[in-house]
């Protein structure tokens, strides 16, 4: 019998067995010394421009003031050292540098003194470091992420400048990118979203699927569940699914609610925030796991946890089978401001249950299988009920009956509307273009299965070359966590500064363009 301890004052239930579990499916990651191809500068746009040759990088002396930024070629996710000297007269002062690591060139330009957006400037990748003795090697403790590297001389003296003779990345991931075929596909652009999209998915595998290398660093279950669908169809790492699903289970509050994110260091920690609709994809997680590796143990060893997210679920919903609408951060959906979450919930709930189905039906257990179908047929009319709106032939949400691409896709998704009455729901919201959008490649991606789920295969390439396309053309190395293409400067934390450039839920065109 596994060994659960509960911590009390956290309201936090550990279950020691799943951990253990999930600890043993812990592999040492893949590792690859790789240096700098080039020097550049960074215009006034926050643009790459060409400086010199990396070979001329030893004969560049930096006095106070200089800088100099080496460009690594694409995106990287690792440690970095430097090796350090001094020219001129005898070094008679420590060397100060200002180091600073940029996912994206403009990165690099940011001052992180103006920055005043809500969350911690913490996460801004930049370091000051005095150097006592050169010469030396300089090996930086942290992991970064980045494509960019900014060596600048705060202060040396008068006497000396500082000289950058070599520069190792040491980089790190679980799995490595000649581990995987390219899609079978002639379009350039759908080579370079391929690309793209699988080096977004190995620079976030590490000891876990983390949402970003650079932030947060954590174990998403909304990440996961896309991450998972990626990595089946390319690195085919199941170990790493299993593990974070161990994880999840293993790492509960007190009452068996499945927590949004987990942190890792420095210990397995379930965090604080809970969500709706992350809580209840931990089924489709599981479910997904055993249609790809067949591990029907430990479907039975986390269909508990998974059946227990359900239940919780039940709670919020009204006698007429209608999910009650909310308050705050309770259920994500999008980063879209404004967007009511109501309708979506109700749907999530549905595609849920549908998976729930077809676990309780590997494990041969057909009376619960049956109570979900019929829950699952009276929430689906709840929703038609209460969401659909027939004179307008959409989905509304909340109490200003709002219309949004997040509603009609999401009840796509859940099978409310199917075949032809879906594909003309799509088509009607295209058309239309409500005000309220989607900013994120999470909500995007679902955007894109719906048309395919549809049959509207064209379209949905059409749309992927122009939403991950358009990131492409900003200059990206991989795929960012929100991109609006009619503010690509767009952030939900107050500042750009702090956006994450490779993110875990865009890397989903590896996985579309196998699926199509």
């Amino acid at each position: 019998m596994a060994v659960v301890s509960i911590d009390i004052d956290m309201k936090r239930v550990t279950n020691e067995a799943f951990l253990e579990t999930a600890k043993m499916l812990e592999h040492k990651p893949k590792e690859k010394q790789i240096k700098p191809v080039t020097i550049v500068s960074i215009d006034e746009s926050g643009i790459a421009v060409p400086r010199a040759d990396i070979s001329e990088i030893s004969s560049i002396a930096l006095k106070k003031g200089d800088s100099i930024v080496l460009d690594f070629g694409d995106h990287q996710v690792g440690y970095v050292s430097l090796k350090l000297k001094s020219v001129g007269s005898p070094q008679d002062a420590p060397a100060y540098l200002r180091l600073k690591f940029g996912e994206i060139s403009k990165e690099i330009r940011e001052n992180s003194e103006e920055y005043n957006g809500w969350i911690s400037r913490g996460w801004i990748q930049e370091e000051y470091v005095h150097m006592d003795v050169l010469p030396a090697w300089l090996h930086l403790p942290r992991r970064y992420a980045f494509r960019y590297m900014e060596i600048h001389a705060v202060d040396t003296s008068l006497k000396f400048q500082v000289v950058v003779e070599d520069v190792l990345c040491t980089v790190v991931s679980a799995v490595d990118m000649t581990e995987v075929e390219p899609v079978p596909i002639t379009d350039p652009v759908m080579q370079r979203l391929d690309k793209v999209s699988l080096r977004t998915l190995k620079n976030c595998m590490q000891s876990v699927f983390e949402d970003g290398p650079k932030r947060d660093r954590r174990l998403w279950l909304g990440d996961l569940r896309l991450q998972a669908l990626t990595n089946y169809k390319t690195f085919k790492n199941y170990d790493l699914v299993k593990r974070c699903l161990y994880l999840f289970a293993g790492l509960t509050r007190d009452d068996g609610t499945i927590g949004a994110c987990l942190f890792t260091e420095p210990e397995y920690l379930v965090d604080d925030t809970f969500l709706f609709d992350y809580s209840l994809f931990f089924i489709s997680v599981l479910k997904d796991y055993y249609e790809e590796t067949k591990d029907r143990k430990t479907v039975e060893e986390l269909w508990p946890s998974a059946y227990r997210q359900i239940e919780l679920s039940r709670l919020r919903f009204d006698d007429k089978s209608v999910v009650k609408d909310g308050d705050g951060f309770w259920c994500f959906v999008d980063w879209k401001e404004g967007l009511n979450k109501q309708a979506c919930a109700q749907a999530i709930y549905i595609y849920t249950l549908n998976d729930g189905i077809a676990l309780a039906e590997i494990l041969g257990q057909a009376k619960i299988a049956a109570k979900f179908a019929k829950e699952k047929e009276q929430c689906i009319q709840a929703a038609l009920d209460y969401f659909w709106d027939q004179e307008e032939q959409v989905f509304v949400s909340g109490e200003n009956r709002q219309v949004s691409y997040a509603s009609q896709v999401w009840m796509v998704l859940a099978g409310v509307k199917a075949g032809e009455e879906a594909r003309s729901l799509l088509k009607r919201i295209i058309d239309e273009k409500p005000e309220m959008g989607m900013v994120t490649p999470y909500m995007n991606h679902h955007f894109v299965e719906a048309l395919i789920l549809c049959g509207e295969k064209e379209k949905a390439i059409e749309y992927m070359k122009y939403y991950w396309g358009g990131m492409l053309e900003q200059g990206a190395d991989t795929f960012w966590e929100l991109y609006n293409p009619d503010d690509p400067q767009e952030s939900p934390y107050g500042s750009s500064a702090v956006n994450s450039y490779c993110h875990a839920w865009s890397c989903t065109p590896a996985y579309l363009l196998r699926k199509l």
